[in-house]
């Protein structure tokens, strides 16, 4: 008999399976969360825009530190979830890690909580910056900027004090130092595609001792990207992330509380075009090709509800 699936968490996005003493597997769904809330409407292949651009950027930066990628191929899933149709193209197989508490993020331009901080302190994690900075400017250099890891709730910034208390110095220093380099890999490579990577946020753990690159890379949920085309410092920039989403909440008054509202049919499209566009664009492929690569069904003769798949393996009903 084939053994039911262990589900060990279920995040906003991903959700994650015991598959072995040292693996786990890292499922990417369409759920999306905005204000760490998450939405009840999900992005079609979302889930795959972000399991195809990390494997893209892990691939990419593997010289700079090692990451906990064993496979994405679908055929190599172990029992119950190989030959599972709803998982190609999202499916992560990956080490086991004991994970850094602490959000690794990289910042090159003034947006966000960043730009909330700077206008209230002239500083972003307790890092200094010039006056007269703008919403969206470009800083000087990038910055280490890590937050708090929460578990539930919103992750709070770190000033360097409170992260190195919090992880030690050495390996404070040591995330800074791959942080930066790897965001100035990412922001440099979507550059030469026309995409600004305004910032980024890793994750790091380690497995057998040794550091390692976990979670997702480079992706539209862990990363603003801006087209480069339209960028003018001085306020909001359009986007290929969920800012879309952001904005389309803000806009009809949400208070940011549980429960959330529904998204309108052209908001979920027009962010799932976003995502897609973002692949297209930082690697130069179609995303059609990403999708044929990892032996994905197309949608016309796939079952026509994916949630429900995902849910059945939730539920071990493999």
């Amino acid at each position: 008999m084939t053994p039911a699936p262990r589900l060990r968490a279920r995040g906003k996005v991903r959700d994650v399976y015991d598959v072995g003493e040292d693996r786990l597997l890292l499922v990417a769904t369409d759920r999306i969360s905005a204000f760490d809330v998450v939405l009840p409407d999900p992005v079609p292949d979302k889930g795959r825009v972000l399991t195809g651009l990390s494997s893209y950027w892990f691939a990419r930066t593997a010289d700079l530190v090692p990451n906990h990628v064993l496979s994405t191929d679908a055929a190599t899933l172990p029992p119950p979830f190989v030959g599972e149709p709803v998982l190609a193209g999202r499916a992560t197989l990956a080490r086991k890690a004991a994970v850094v508490p602490m959000e690794c993020v990289a910042r090159g331009y003034l947006s966000g909580s960043g730009w909330a901080q700077y206008r209230a302190t002239s500083s972003v994690c307790g890092v200094p910056l010039p006056s007269g900075l703008v919403e969206s400017a470009r800083l000087p250099a990038p910055i280490f900027t890590p937050t708090t890891k929460a578990a539930a709730g919103h992750d709070l910034p770190l000033d360097p004090d409170e992260a190195v208390a919090l992880a030690g110095k050495g390996l404070f220093e040591r995330l800074k130092e791959l942080t930066l380099s790897i965001y100035e890999r990412i922001a440099d490579t979507a550059a030469a595609n026309g995409v600004i990577v305004a910032d980024t946020k890793l994750e790091f753990g380690f497995a057998d001792r040794e550091l390692m690159l976990i979670d997702e890379v480079g992706t539209p949920d862990s990363s603003r990207f801006w087209p480069a085309d339209a960028y003018a410092a001085g306020g909001a920039q359009p986007s290929f992330d969920k800012q879309f989403v952001r904005d389309w909440l803000g806009g009809i008054g949400w208070d940011r509380e549980p429960p959330p509202p529904a998204l309108p049919a052209d908001v979920v499209e027009g962010t799932a075009a976003r995502y897609r566009e973002a692949y297209e664009r930082i690697t130069g492929e179609p995303f059609g090709a990403y999708l044929a690569r990892a032996g994905v069904v197309p949608r016309d003769e796939e079952s026509p509800d994916e949630d429900a798949a995902l849910e059945r393996l939730r539920e071990g009903r493999g």
